[in-house]
C-alpha cells in the first residue's frame, strides 16, 4: 500500500512538473513571438521611413536636373524617378486634387514659355461631384461656381473672354451667373457632375477659379458630346519617385506647374460675385 501511495505521489508531482513546464514554455514562446513581431514591426517602420526619404531625394534630384534619375545610398536605400508629361485631349487639373476656393488653376492653350502654337477649338471644363449641395451660403460641401477667363490673340494685344457658371439654381438667381445643370462626364476614371463648353480661337491660356467652395476640375479638348477634339499642349511635368529599402517601397509624386501670372492682375479686378 505504501509503495502504491508513493507511486501515486510521484505521478502527481510529475504531472505538476509537466504542467509547470508547459505553462513556462507557453509564456516563453508568447514573449519570443511578441519580441519577434515588435522587432519586425520596428524594422519595417525604419525601412518605410528610409524608403520615403530615398523617394524624396529622388524628387529633389529630378527637380534639380529636370531629368529622370536613379541612385543608391550607403544604407542600401535606392530611388528611381520617372517623368510624365501632362498633355493630350483630356486630364484633371491640379493633378486631380481639389482646387481651393478663389485660387486659380491655369490651362495652357499655347506652348510655354514662347506662347507659340496657339490652340483653337473646343474646351470643356468638368467639375464637382454628385454629393455637392445647392446651398446659397458658403460651405465645405456646397456646389462650386466657376469663373473662367480666356486669354487669346497676341501678347502685344491680348483679348479676354469671361464666363461665369453656377450649377446652384437658387444662387445663380442672385449672382446672375449662367446656370448649368447636372450632366458632366468621366475623366481619367473620375466622374464629374457638371460641365460647360466654349470655343477658343488663337488661345493663350485659360484661368479657372472655383467660387464659393473648393472643387475638383478636369478639362477636355472635345465638345460636350466628346466629338471635334483638339489636344492641349504640355501643361507641366509629373515626377513620380519610388524609394526602396529591402522589400519595402514608398512612392511619392510631385507636379511641376508652369509659372502662373499674378492672380491679382487677372481676376479680382474684373468682378466680384454677389
Amino acid at each position: 500500500m505504501r509503495w502504491f501511495m508513493y507511486d501515486l505521489e510521484r505521478g502527481q508531482i510529475l504531472l505538476i512538473v509537466v504542467l509547470v513546464m508547459v505553462t513556462a514554455l507557453t509564456i516563453a514562446l508568447s514573449v519570443a513571438a511578441r519580441s519577434i513581431t515588435n522587432t519586425r514591426s520596428s524594422e519595417e517602420a525604419a525601412n518605410s521611413e528610409q524608403a520615403f526619404s530615398a523617394a524624396e531625394a529622388g524628387i529633389e534630384k529630378s527637380l534639380a536636373s529636370n531629368t529622370a534619375a536613379s541612385g543608391t545610398f550607403s544604407n542600401n536605400a535606392s530611388y528611381t524617378t520617372t517623368f510624365v508629361t501632362v498633355a493630350g485631349v483630356e486630364f484633371p487639373l491640379n493633378n486631380g486634387s481639389p482646387v481651393l476656393k478663389d485660387e486659380p488653376a491655369d490651362l495652357w492653350l499655347s506652348t510655354y514659355p514662347a506662347y507659340t502654337s496657339q490652340r483653337s477649338g473646343n474646351v470643356t471644363v468638368y467639375w464637382g461631384t454628385a454629393s455637392d449641395n445647392c446651398n446659397p451660403n458658403e460651405s465645405s460641401n456646397s456646389m462650386a461656381a466657376l469663373e473662367i477667363i480666356v486669354f487669346s490673340g497676341t501678347l502685344a494685344s491680348p483679348q479676354t473672354t469671361r464666363y461665369a457658371v453656377d450649377p446652384c439654381v437658387a444662387r445663380s438667381l442672385s449672382n446672375n451667373f449662367q446656370n448649368v445643370g447636372a450632366g458632366g462626364g468621366t475623366i481619367a476614371g473620375v466622374t464629374y457632375n457638371y460641365k460647360t463648353t466654349f470655343v477658343v480661337n488663337s488661345g493663350l491660356f485659360v484661368r479657372i477659379i472655383p467660387l464659393y467652395a473648393p472643387t475638383i476640375i478636369a478639362v477636355s479638348g472635345c465638345d460636350g458630346s466628346n466629338a471635334n477634339c483638339t489636344p492641349f499642349p504640355t501643361q507641366g511635368t509629373l515626377i513620380q519617385a519610388v524609394g526602396t529599402v529591402a522589400n519595402t517601397e514608398r512612392k511619392i509624386q510631385s507636379y511641376r506647374y508652369y509659372p502662373q501670372l499674378p492672380a491679382e492682375i487677372l481676376q479680382y479686378s474684373l468682378f466680384v460675385p454677389k
